[in-house]
């Protein structure tokens, strides 16, 4: 199960990277990887945006992971 985490993290990594430059593909595919990760997996992602995409983007990532927090 944990290796199904880590390829479903690697898998959006690769995702967000390619859609980056499109602020609403990488909103889009950002929500859509938040739903498949765990609570866990969804920290190290969000750690990970922010140190790649937070000069561009962390309006965007903190929005996102502001909602998936609540819960």
């Amino acid at each position: 199960m944990m290796d199904q985490g880590r390829k479903m993290m690697e898998l959006s990594k690769q995702v967000l990277q390619k859609v980056s430059f499109d602020s609403r593909l990488f909103k889009k595919e950002l929500l859509k990887a938040r739903r498949w990760l765990g609570q866990h997996d969804q920290l190290l992602l969000k750690a990970w945006c922010l140190a790649t995409f937070g000069h561009q983007y962390k309006d965007i990532i903190l929005e996102v992971f502001q909602k998936s927090m609540r819960s």
